[in-house]
């Protein structure tokens, strides 16, 4: 932070202490940042402070100190950053078009402190000795990611993945390159059947994206529930609730974690579960609730599709020893009717690289499966296959057939 910036700053804090008022009321912060840039500018002309190169500058530099995120706001306020990470003060990146750029920003480790207490200030989550890593959400639905010493050798490890409203929809995913018209007419016959759908891939191959345009061409009327660990998912859809966990509190009390609000979201009248990623034993809870005809859409990690599913029927067993894959398999095979695999490729760019139809048999361990669409010569292209599970999109009075014919 330069010199000018801190000195007009700490004058608006003075005067907002002094007098009594909220700098986040209506055009206050502004108007104290333009007085004190006018300030400073006359004292300066005088002599008692270098000259400004740019007051206009100045002024965005000292509102972003005081009401956003100080030196990270233009990383914030720039839409093609999509990621800001901290590996320490001096090594800070960004991503941009899912490809890595460090910085020139450098700061002091007391700076990167204060950056995150003041995000974690609205969500009333903390981090500290006894609780080194902290998950949350900033105000503009950005996911903030904290793991402090001595977990990290030295320094705070920040992360935060921005919040994006530019792609929520299956057109928009088109219109990037993302996936076909034609594979995505079929997933909007899914979700407009009610299928359950899994979506695979790696960090950062656009899960929670491919979520939220699954979820766009839901029926308009539907009450959808979504649970995740920190808020992520941005519906637009009338009748939404959405819930996210809850830390324990310093005494240890009051954890709330995925399993609880699964159960809970069961009782509040749900057309649609969500759960935006399986991670645990949560998984075998998302199981039962899809097993019971309720529809549903889920996230999990994976290299491919099928490993996805062989994930899937990994995760319950961690419920406890009365779980086995004797049950989980069947279920697993029963619930999930669609696999959506999603990957980032090394240029930066997002895309579908798989879908999947589940039979609904298992022979063993093996969950019967085939490949809708594949990805061949650079292109999500129809295999010629068909869903073998026709219940759902009979009682919709959607025919898969007429959007999956291979074209030449």
């Amino acid at each position: 932070m330069s010199q000018a910036v801190s000195i007009i700053a700490d004058r608006v804090r003075d005067r907002v202490r002094r007098d009594g008022v909220d700098l986040s009321g209506d055009g206050i912060a502004e108007r104290y940042v333009h007085d004190e840039v006018q300030r400073y500018s006359e004292r300066a002309l005088g002599g008692a402070f270098p000259l400004l190169a740019d007051e206009a500058r100045t002024a965005s530099e000292a509102m972003a100190t005081l009401t956003g995120f100080g030196p990270l706001q233009p990383y914030f306020d720039d839409e093609s950053v999509e990621e800001i990470w901290i590996n320490a003060p001096d090594k800070i990146f960004v991503a941009r078009h899912g490809i890595p750029q460090p910085t020139d920003l450098v700061l002091t480790d007391g700076e990167v402190r204060d950056l995150v207490e003041r995000m974690l200030q609205s969500s009333g989550r903390r981090v500290d000795l006894s609780s080194p890593f902290v998950d949350s959400s900033l105000p503009d639905g950005s996911r903030l990611h904290v793991v402090i010493p001595d977990i990290t050798s030295r320094h705070w490890a920040v992360n935060v993945r921005k919040f994006t409203k530019r792609i929520n929809s299956l057109h928009q995913l088109v219109g990037l390159g993302s996936m076909t018209q034609q594979a995505a007419d079929f997933l909007r016959m899914c979700v407009l059947s009610g299928q359950n759908i899994l979506v695979s891939g790696a960090t950062q191959s656009g899960k929670t994206t491919m979520l939220n345009a699954l979820l766009s061409a839901a029926h308009s009327g539907e009450r959808i529930v979504t649970v995740e660990e920190t808020f992520e998912l941005d519906l637009s859809a009338r009748d939404t609730v959405a819930m996210q966990c809850r830390q324990p509190s310093l005494e240890g009390t009051g954890e709330v974690g995925l399993r609880r609000l699964i159960k809970e979201a069961l009782r509040m009248r749900p057309d649609r579960l969500v759960v935006g990623e399986v991670r645990e034993a949560e998984a075998l809870d998302l199981l039962i609730a899809l097993n019971s005809g309720l529809p549903g859409m889920c996230s999990i990690h994976a290299n491919s599709a099928r490993d996805a599913l062989a994930k899937l029927c990994t995760l319950p067993l961690l419920a406890g020893r009365n779980i086995d894959s004797e049950f989980v398999v069947p279920t697993v095979a029963n619930s999930i009717d669609i696999v959506v695999h999603c990957e980032l490729e090394r240029s930066g760019k997002r895309r579908v690289v798989e879908v999947l139809a589940l039979s609904g048999r298992a022979a063993g361990s093996t969950i019967e499966a085939s490949a809708i669409f594949v990805l061949s010569n650079d292109s999500l292209e129809p295999t010629g296959g068909y869903p073998t599970k026709g219940d759902k999109f009979r009682r919709a009075g959607l025919d898969p057939a007429s959007v999956l014919a291979v074209r030449s």
